[in-house]
């Protein structure tokens, strides 16, 4: 293996006895040298299980350092690591399952009765919290002697959400981890001093690549949590000392809204971050009544996920954007015609770097959609303004033409949000055979608020052009959520389409 690939050797031979990976579930810390020791211990009994280069290797587990074991095991053998999502159902694993054809099953015990509907091949699996993974991490390990691995070959497939069709595996080499995380560290000048605490789910990428890869590379230490609550997080925050963290919207809006928030100083964290989802404009308020920095970013597993960096105090002025271009990233706005487009205008975000995906796995037509002479096209819709700032408008599938007009949800959303009395908000568009479609809106209120149709639509008549004024509005008490966390709109457009509320 080049050794410039196997960073975590490196990492361990100049900060061996650092603290690496924390447990707040167990309180268990592990140094540089241990994780280290771990992987290689693991490696060779992959290679002894039969798993070669480019064979898949699949985890179903919680937040843990399994992960962490498996994913640097097979960067060292030329394996591909797969982690899979829990909180799918029986028939979506089963189709990841049979599409990667993992060599081997790594799980938790959690899901015993998941892997036994799903796997009947049990010399090809292993329980992670079991003693016999015990046993394998007891055996030391000096040079391992595993195949030439390049910077190009697979190290983790993660699948994508497939709220628009079945689940694609998106193919991440090394070279696109590594890259990620030179560009986040030296973007947003992460060091050896910082701490985070995950619980964002590590089979997605915003847990695995957005900071716990790139601290980890940097010397800092990755505190792993699971079942969030803003009080468990909190908890973690200031017991572990954490310098910043990143959050997903839902979990930002339930931490400031909870009265320990408003009781607790933040001393050692430099930055709350938010990913994953636009983040209503509220959030920001919330974090400057409390004087602590707060940004946030745009990624997808396709590419880092970490794309650009705004400085806090900008970010207070540039309220919505995610800032600009990260150190080693090319990023352009393009009109349906492929030509750039001038500040303000409205186009598809494309993205260029050394930290984007190789490809879908087993999906050649997916590959060629996505990737086009040599930049990722997102399907996100963006604008530039005069200042160089980017700012995230919405899907390019979820913009609304109603009565010739477009209309971009976000802006909806954003606006719905800002009033006091509502939690969440969601809009799309519903075919209609007058307006070609009509902007529709799902609105989620705050424990004991109280609104009508016709406040919703005179709130929105304060800021909004009549034509982007919601016409059919839903009241539900929960908003769906794809099993990222992000809201559903397939569902809601079938529930919609039905004339009925989703509840």
């Amino acid at each position: 293996m080049r050794w410039e690939l196997d960073w975590l050797g490196s990492r361990a031979g100049l900060t061996p006895d650092a603290v690496a990976i924390a447990d707040a579930g167990t309180d268990q810390e592990w140094s540089y040298r241990e994780v280290n020791d771990r992987a290689k211990a693991i490696a060779v009994w992959l290679g002894e299980k039969g798993v070669k280069k480019g064979d898949r290797v699949a985890l179903l587990a919680p937040n843990g350092i399994s992960y962490f074991d498996l994913l640097f095991a097979c960067g060292k053998i030329g394996a591909i690591f797969v982690p899979l999502n829990w909180r799918l159902s029986l028939d979506e694993l089963a189709y990841i399952i049979k599409d990667c054809e993992p060599r081997l099953l790594a799980f938790h015990s959690n899901f015993t009765k998941e892997v036994t509907m799903i796997w009947d091949e049990e010399d090809r699996c292993i329980q992670i919290n079991g003693s016999r993974y015990g046993q394998l991490l007891d055996v030391t390990v000096g040079q391992l002697d595993a195949e030439k691995v390049a910077e190009e070959d697979p190290l983790a497939m993660i699948y994508t959400g497939g709220t628009t069709g079945k689940p694609k595996g998106a193919v991440l080499s090394h070279r696109a981890i590594i890259w990620n995380s030179i560009s986040t560290i030296a973007s947003w000048n992460l060091t050896n001093e910082d701490r985070t605490v995950t619980y964002l789910p590590l089979f997605h990428t915003g847990g695995l690549n957005a900071l716990s890869i790139p601290i980890l590379m940097a010397g800092g230490t990755v505190v792993l949590a699971n079942d969030f609550t803003p009080e468990s997080a909190i908890r973690n925050l200031i017991e572990h000392s954490c310098t910043i963290v990143l959050f997903v919207p839902t979990m930002h809006h339930m931490l400031v809204k909870s009265d320990l928030f408003q009781k607790t100083e933040f001393e050692d964290l430099k930055l709350f971050l938010s990913g994953g989802a636009p983040c209503p404009l509220e959030i920001y308020e919330a974090y400057k009544q409390k004087g602590i920095a707060f940004k946030e970013g745009y990624g997808l597993t396709e590419a880092g996920p970490n794309n650009f960096y705004i400085d806090p105090s900008e970010a207070d002025v540039k309220r919505g954007s995610v800032g600009k271009p990260m150190l080693f990233h090319n990023i352009r706005i393009l009109d349906e015609t492929g030509i750039e487009v001038r500040e303000d205008m409205v186009g598809e975000l494309v993205i260029q770097g050394n930290h984007a995906f190789s490809y879908y796995w087993k999906n050649k037509n997916a590959t060629e959609d996505t990737l086009k002479d040599g930049w990722l096209h997102t399907g996100d819709l963006a604008k530039r303004d005069k200042d160089g700032y980017y700012y995230i408008v919405g899907r390019k599938k979820e913009m609304i033409i109603t009565g010739g007009e477009n209309v971009f949800p976000l802006e909806i959303e954003h606006w719905l949000c800002s009033h006091p009395s509502i939690q969440e908000a969601a809009v799309i568009g519903v075919a209609d055979d007058k307006w070609g479609e009509v902007v529709t809106s799902y609105i989620v209120l705050e424990e004991g608020a109280a609104l009508s149709e016709g406040d919703v639509k005179q709130y929105c008549k304060q800021k909004l052009g009549s034509y982007k004024v919601p016409k059919n509005i839903y009241f539900i008490s929960q908003m769906p959520k794809t099993h990222v966390g992000k809201i559903d709109k397939k569902l809601l457009k079938e529930m919609a389409s039905k004339k009925k509320p989703v509840s």
